[in-house]
């Protein structure tokens, strides 16, 4: 089988029309920063949902003008000014409404609560839990029973409130070689954690299945104070 990489990477391709793609590019890619800059925004953590769906829509509009010589730049220029005057108006209107902000932008979702996750609904379950346990990491969270409140805020960012150092409950440990031991059986009795939940309790060998979640897998709770 012949592979013909030139027809891959080149084809008919014109030098003079490679450098007016350069150019058209340069050209879009100013805008959008641009664009970025009037939104106020100085990262992507900062973006909700709505913000998000409008890059992803600058993202046609600026593609085209960038690759295909037959696209004129000034209509994407006209795309891009009435997406910023929409996105403008909707914020104006946003901020004079919180009804309309909330159904907008979304509300803040409650994920621990006094060391044990928050129970919601499979809809409104928008993280991951090791993508949570990752955030968790980061911020030198070593169980959940050190964090009395976890909000994931609207933009993505999870907000953090602690307990005391004497306020500390035996939690779910979150750090692999800890989290990987649970188990379905509870070998020797202890303070154990529900993996699911954080739900700790007092257990003794034996099957035993979460009042609080209804599901069987637990590993050792643990009490350590955090470390900053």
């Amino acid at each position: 089988m012949n592979v013909d990489f030139k027809a891959i990477f080149i084809n008919n391709l014109d030098w003079s029309l490679a450098l007016e793609i350069v150019i058209r590019t340069l050209i879009m890619f100013t805008v959008i920063l641009v664009f970025l800059r009037l939104t106020g925004k100085k990262g992507i953590r900062q973006l909700s949902i709505f913000e998000v769906a409008i890059i992803i829509g600058m993202g046609s509009a600026a593609g085209d003008p960038m690759s295909n010589p037959d696209n004129a730049i000034l209509p994407a220029f006209l795309v891009f000014i009435t997406i910023l005057l929409f996105y403008r108006l909707i914020t104006w209107f946003a901020a004079k409404n919180e009804r309309f902000e909330s159904i907008l932008e979304g509300d803040p979702v409650y994920i621990i609560e006094e060391g044990v996750f928050a129970l919601v609904e499979t809809s409104e379950q928008t993280f991951a839990k090791d993508e949570f346990f990752a955030e968790m990491r980061q911020q030198n969270i070593e169980h959940v029973g050190q964090v009395k409140t976890a909000l994931l805020e609207t933009n993505g960012n999870v907000s953090f409130y602690y307990f005391e150092d004497e306020q500390v409950k035996p939690g779910l440990p979150i750090l692999p070689k800890v989290y990987q031991k649970k188990s379905s059986m509870v070998s020797q009795e202890g303070d154990y954690a529900c993996t699911t939940c954080g739900q700790v309790d007092h257990l003794f060998p034996g099957y035993v299945r979460c009042f609080r979640c209804q599901q069987d897998e637990w590993v050792l709770a643990i009490k350590t104070v955090r470390r900053t």
